[in-house]
């Protein structure tokens, strides 16, 4: 090998060494606490590590290097144990000495890119301590049973299921698995909304709110807020805000959803979305700028995910999916439009995922698939409107309604007559 590499190898089993130990030693700053390794120590560690390997290669024997990682283990358990005789029970700075000497060897091994990603991780998990903390604490058992019940659609129902069409037209469009793929699918996406909630808390700013509830469930954002713009006037200026951080949110995810299954649909719907969330975002500026008072709000949040819901939904895609396919056969593209209107009403989602299928697998023209996403988003952004106004303050009413009317006009004027 040649001298420039070793340097460099060497070099970066020492840098993130040091990295990781000066996470280590700033965790613990102000705690009446010695700790094991410090980033001296961890920087000597990443050394272990790659002097251990190239000891291993030269002698051609993996020994040199089992045996080294065993003496660090031993004097890792020593230390553990000493630490727990004075009171300090945890095993973190050990596993990360352990994981500091690996991460040496693949530095003189020649994996510098994955040892520096895994350095990188492993400060940051480090460094998460009071955030993973707090986000175990507001975890609920039926939290738990969600994300198992999620694994279980996931990893067990949706491998099993058949990848094909049974029925005739128009219910040919009727795939299990590839129902339940929609299902899993939108439901790991609110899924990790709701989790990011958890992270952060439900306390939080309310444009935040606003935004991670969007991922959620804006319509949950919109009656939440509409209903406390009732109890409390002067802060309606930020209900709005938020109300429509999550509206914009919406329109993003409608395109991250049709990005994932279908490009050349995303190629033709992008623009009206996209003017629509731009116009929303604009509008969303301008309320934050004009509000007069920092807010915090808080939105409870149910888990979005039970395997109920995930029935539900799953039959509701394949009605959607069913009357889209019926209304295109049988009335052309005014009842598919027809069918997108009234489906957006109630969902977005299934609507969506209806129009990617069918422009993909059902050779719908995806311009006419891109008007009826859009018609269904713009179903769906009146309906929260209607909510908004109807239940809302005087004062959220005079905020919103620009801001509803700037929506609609920007995503039908740019899906119609662009």
């Amino acid at each position: 090998m040649e001298p420039s590499q070793l340097f460099l190898r060497f070099g970066a089993s020492l840098a993130i060494g040091f990295m990781i130990g000066l996470q280590r030693e700033f965790a613990t700053r102000g705690e009446d606490q010695e700790i094991v390794a410090g980033e001296r120590t961890f920087a000597l560690m990443g050394l272990v590590g790659a002097l251990a390997a190239m000891a291993a290669d030269e002698l051609q024997s993996p020994l040199a290097f089992i045996g080294i990682i065993l003496l660090l283990g031993i004097f890792s358990a020593v230390a553990y144990f000493i630490d727990a005789w004075r009171g300090y029970v945890g095993l973190t700075t050990e596993v990360a000495i352990v994981v500091t000497v690996l991460i040496g060897a693949l530095s003189y091994w020649g994996y510098l890119v994955l040892a520096v990603a895994l350095g990188i991780a492993t400060t940051m998990l480090l460094s998460l301590k009071l955030e993973t903390d707090r986000f175990v604490r507001a975890l609920t058992r039926e939290d738990i049973f969600a994300a198992l019940q999620f694994a279980v659609i996931s990893a067990i129902i949706l491998p099993v299921l058949p990848n094909v069409s049974f029925l005739p037209q128009p219910f040919d469009v009727l795939n299990p698995f590839k129902i339940w793929l929609m299902v899993v699918f939108i439901s790991g996406i609110s899924f990790l909304g709701y989790l990011a909630i958890k992270l952060v808390g439900p306390e939080q700013g309310i444009g935040i709110i606003g935004f991670l509830g969007g991922l959620v469930s804006s319509t949950a954002v919109t009656l939440s807020f509409s209903e406390r713009s009732g109890r409390e006037p002067g802060l309606s200026r930020q209900f709005a805000l938020a109300i429509m951080v999550a509206w914009t949110v919406m329109f993003v995810r409608v395109l991250i959803a049709v990005g994932v299954l279908n490009r050349q649909l995303l190629s033709v719907v992008w623009m009206p979305l996209a003017a629509a969330g731009v116009v929303g975002m604009l509008y969303a500026i301008y309320l934050f700028f004009s509000q007069r008072v920092a807010e915090r709000g808080m939105v409870q949040f149910s888990n979005p995910f039970d395997l109920k819901s995930a029935i539900k939904f799953g039959l509701l895609y394949a009605v959607v999916l069913l009357i889209s396919r019926t209304a295109q056969m049988y009335l052309g593209d005014t009842g598919l439009l027809l069918s997108a209107l009234v489906s957006g009403i109630a969902d977005v989602d299934a609507i969506t995922l209806s129009m990617a299928e069918l422009s993909s697998a059902e050779g719908l023209d995806v311009h006419i698939a891109s008007r009826a996403i859009v018609v269904a988003t713009m179903s769906n952004t009146a309906v929260k409107g209607g909510i908004a106004l109807m239940g809302g303050s005087v004062a959220l009413r005079r905020a919103l309604w620009p801001g509803i009317l700037l929506l609609a006009s920007a995503g039908v004027s740019v899906a119609f007559f662009v």
